[in-house]
């Protein structure tokens, strides 16, 4: 399998549960999330994962005729695990030192968005010359 198959196979994938994990906070967790007061913060985690399962849509189909993404897409998917990840940890109610992971997850997806950005303009110095 080439890897923008295997990027475009790993978006669909977080893609997936983030569906499924949308379904599940909005209907068999809603009580809990609303007693806990953290039913915005679900719905937060499940939209950054279903954005950035698309950012890794989109990295597998640019990478079919351009640069390598590699870099991008392991930030991209590290960024999810971290950021929403703890995120639908702690709305459970989970260990408060998950608390400083969510930023590292959120700062790998904002790098995964610079590399993106970055790899474009080489791509496009390339097809200059």
């Amino acid at each position: 399998m080439k890897n923008s198959q295997c990027t475009i196979a790993l978006g669909s994938l977080f893609a997936l549960f983030g569906v499924i994990t949308g379904a599940f906070g909005a209907h068999a967790l809603e009580e809990t999330l609303l007693q806990n007061g953290t039913a915005d913060a679900w719905n937060t985690a499940v939209n950054y994962q279903m954005w950035h399962a698309f950012a890794l849509i989109a990295c597998g189909v640019l990478q079919r005729d351009g640069p390598s993404l590699g870099k991008a897409t392991l930030c991209f998917g590290i960024g999810i695990l971290l950021f929403s990840g703890s995120i639908y940890w702690l709305s459970l109610d989970g260990p408060r030192w998950l608390g400083p992971v969510t930023p590292v997850g959120g700062l790998s997806l904002i790098v995964g968005w610079a590399l993106l950005i970055i790899a474009q303009f080489k791509k496009t110095k390339k097809t200059k010359h």
